[in-house]
């Protein structure tokens, strides 16, 4: 039996022993760079996986509320439009762009021709003090609090003018309830409809610190993911409108909890690292 029947045949035996009402399939390998790796597993995860649990809700659980998180990168690198809508087409240009895009499809299809209740959140970047440090934020954070506590004295980025569309992560999973929570099941947008450089989050991070930013940046080629011509930037009028959604935290203000949570994070580290040593010091010396 191959890995995608184990994963199939476990995930529809859930949903048929759990019957859930609302059902947020958010699993996925979300650093898209891993996905040249492993396109086989990418897909595996991403399109069988949404396949397998929704066939669970057709054949045991129709009252079951599903929302899928699809992503920008379904749009590709260059995007027929800037920004984009939920009718712009799709164009992904990585195997976890392809493999979202594909469990998009899967879930619509299956949505028109048996009336379940699907909706997919099409999720540009969205942070907070959660996201992993191999993504450029959470890089860019934590590497302006370490150079400011003095545990580091650069940081190496790639390129510095690639733009990005941020929301902060609690307010799109508050859009994933409401869209469950709507009339009937439809495809959303959720993002902040505003692209930001990198450079600009490096500034306001490094500026939430009071440090010149270009003290301390370095650029290395190797980190570039290469040319973008047309910017990832979504259009969330649809949510808006239809869902009343609305972002409760803008793009200052997410650098700045970022920020802020490191800093309490890894400032209590270093004052916890300094007692430690200098305990360690008196008993040597006491010894």
């Amino acid at each position: 039996m191959c890995e995608l029947d184990l994963v199939g045949g476990d995930l529809v035996s859930l949903v048929a022993k759990v019957k859930p009402d609302h059902l947020y399939h958010l699993a996925a390998p979300s650093f898209v760079p891993v996905s040249w790796d492993q396109p086989a597993q990418t897909v595996i995860a991403v399109a069988g996986a949404t396949a397998s649990l929704l066939e669970g809700v057709r054949d045991h659980s129709r009252q079951t509320r599903v929302f899928l998180a699809s992503s920008s990168a379904i749009f590709g690198r260059e995007p027929f439009d800037s920004p984009q809508d939920e009718e712009t087409p799709a164009r992904p240009a990585s195997p976890y762009g392809a493999a979202k895009f594909c469990a998009q499809a899967i879930a619509q299809a299956l949505r028109r021709n048996f009336g379940l209740f699907v909706s997919c959140g099409i999720l540009y970047n969205h942070e907070s003090e959660r996201r992993p440090e191999q993504f450029v934020t959470r890089k860019i954070t934590r590497g302006a609090v370490r150079i400011k506590l003095g545990l580091a004295d650069r940081l190496a980025l790639g390129d510095l003018d690639a733009v990005r569309d941020w929301s902060y992560a609690p307010d799109v999973v508050r859009g994933m309830r409401l869209a469950l929570e709507a009339s009937a099941p439809r495809d959303y947008i959720f993002a902040s409809g505003e692209g930001h450089t990198v450079r600009e989050f490096a500034e306001l991070a490094f500026g939430r610190l009071g440090l010149d930013p270009y003290r301390y940046l370095r650029v290395d080629a190797r980190l570039r993911r290469g040319l973008e011509r047309k910017p990832l930037i979504g259009n969330p009028a649809r949510a808006e409108r239809e869902l009343r959604w609305q972002r409760t935290v803008d793009f200052k203000e997410l650098v700045a909890k970022m920020v802020d949570a490191d800093l309490a994070e890894l400032g209590q580290s270093a004052e916890g690292d300094g007692a430690a040593g200098a305990g360690e010091q008196r008993k040597s010396q006491d010894g």
